[in-house]
């Protein structure tokens, strides 16, 4: 039988990338930083104690994250330091079974690989595509409690 993957967006859904002052200036001037200033969007020491849980009951864990829409490769691997940094600093307990960070609107159901893995994203058209069980960022917890039988 195959394992399920939880698999999780990054920006507004773990991490506050649209709170960080001038994000959006930052990013048109290639300016990584944002990314890794991004505040968390919950209890994170929660979600990481769900998250191993999980993983104990034999759920794969995943991050389907984009890059910025626009800017050079240099820019686009800085991104991908300070995303995967963000997770090292943030959720050091947890062991990502896959890291996936791509160019920005990679169609993220490329990643579901069965009918019932997870994703949790704040795009409606992203949780709309999913092939899979797509969820918004409301209920993250209160959902993966329920996946946990807790």
């Amino acid at each position: 039988m195959e394992r399920i993957t939880i698999n999780f967006d990054m920006d507004g859904t773990i991490a506050n990338l649209y709170g960080v002052d001038n994000w959006l200036v930052k990013l048109r001037a290639e300016d990584p930083t944002p990314y890794a200033e991004a505040k968390p969007l919950l209890r994170l020491n929660t979600l990481a104690r769900m998250l191993n849980r999980l993983q104990r009951q034999g759920y794969n864990l995943a991050i389907i994250s984009w890059l910025s829409k626009c800017g050079s490769d240099d820019y686009m691997e800085a991104i991908r330091r300070a995303k995967k940094e963000w997770l090292r600093k943030h959720l050091p307990s947890v062991q990502w079974d896959r890291i996936t960070i791509v160019g920005y609107g990679t169609p993220k159901e490329r990643y579901c690989e069965t009918a019932d893995d997870i994703l949790f994203d704040d795009e409606r058209g992203n949780r709309e595509a999913w092939t899979g069980k797509a969820f918004d960022v409301n209920n993250i917890i209160e959902t993966l409690k329920e996946l946990s039988g807790k």
